[in-house]
């Protein structure tokens, strides 16, 4: 069963995962964020991701990072499976986070981002842009093969506002299955007054798109992907990481080598226009799907109903896993277990 389409039939060398995480204050806008189970308690959930994906729980951060209103787990239990069956190295990036994960991680000294009503949503971009890059630079020797996953709450708003910054219509993806998109173009739309920007007006700007209305994680893996000097690298994720590769794009940086991985619940989301967006964008995506329909468990058939969709890389570890031979049966039944343990 070709459960991630395209197949790709190639199997790297030396693949390497990266996590970049991130917060921005724009998920405290009160149902702008799913992901967590109060706005505060957003400030948790990329290290309790980092967490869950390094040892199978959480460490440092009070409650597991689930998706209300049914606890729906976080993707962090698919991208730990799959690493867990295939053995992929993997490292990750502290891109301005409120929460330090109690695991190793490299720190690009950036700060959590701003809310994007503010005149400032990112501050330091540049300076973010080019310690990442330095990053790119010194692991490219390491990987042939570069797939890069992200966790920040209220990613797919700040996505939003530098697609529209950009030029580009940006419907995004929501980890609800009640994608609040009003609000999110209500959000969006008050920070591009507070920074006088319009439509498409920072389209040869992106960086600039990045400080009024964007989020650290999208500046630091421009800034790694610059670094890498033209290895195949992959965005693992829906909407955010499609504005990632507009950033990319604009920058001016070379995409030949650049893919999209994703879940089949972002490709299929009826509220968000991502097949639109990658063929505007002319990204190659590949999509995952885990078979959640035949679980046993409640949490992992709530994301057939459309809550969760994507997040911490998990289409991008589907992706690789498929590569080295595992089966959509075996990837369930280890994030079962997963599931398990962690209950």
């Amino acid at each position: 069963m070709n459960w991630v389409t395209p197949i790709r039939a190639y199997v790297p060398e030396k693949p390497l995962f990266l996590f970049v995480l991130s917060n921005t204050a724009t998920a405290y806008i009160p149902k702008i964020s799913a992901a967590g189970k109060s706005p505060e308690l957003t400030d948790h959930t990329p290290a309790g991701d980092a967490e869950i994906v390094e040892t199978g729980n959480i460490i440092s951060v009070p409650v597991l990072p689930i998706t209300p209103p049914y606890n729906t787990p976080t993707p962090a239990i698919i991208t730990r499976a799959a690493l867990n069956l295939t053995g992929i190295p993997h490292m990750f990036v502290n891109a301005g986070l409120k929460v330090v994960p109690e695991i190793s991680f490299v720190d690009l000294m950036a700060k959590p981002g701003c809310d994007i009503r503010e005149n400032v949503a990112v501050h330091d971009a540049k300076g973010i842009f080019e310690r990442a890059q330095k990053l790119g630079r010194d692991i490219r020797d390491q990987t042939d093969h570069l797939v890069i996953g992200e966790s920040i709450p209220g990613g797919t708003t700040t996505a939003m506002g530098v697609l529209n910054a950009l030029g580009h219509d940006g419907n995004v993806s929501s980890s609800s299955c009640s994608n609040p998109l009003d609000l999110k173009n209500k959000i969006v739309k008050e920070g591009m007054d507070a920074s006088g920007v319009e439509f498409g007006s920072l389209r040869d700007d992106p960086l600039r798109a990045i400080t009024c209305l964007g989020d650290p994680m999208m500046v630091a893996v421009a800034g790694i992907v610059s670094g890498t000097d033209g290895i195949d690298v992959v965005l693992a994720g829906g909407t955010q990481m499609a504005a990632v590769f507009a950033i990319i794009k604009h920058l001016g940086i070379n995409t030949d080598n650049i893919s999209i991985a994703t879940t089949k619940y972002v490709v299929d989301d009826a509220s968000a226009n991502f097949g639109e967006l990658v063929d505007e964008l002319g990204v190659p995506v590949y999509a995952a799907d885990p078979g959640f329909g035949a679980s046993h468990l409640p949490g992992l058939q709530r994301y057939e109903a459309g809550d969760v969709k994507e997040g911490v890389g998990a289409g991008g570890a589907m992706y690789l896993a498929q590569m080295h031979g595992v089966s959509q049966e075996e990837l369930r039944h280890e994030v079962e277990k997963i599931c398990g343990e962690l209950c």
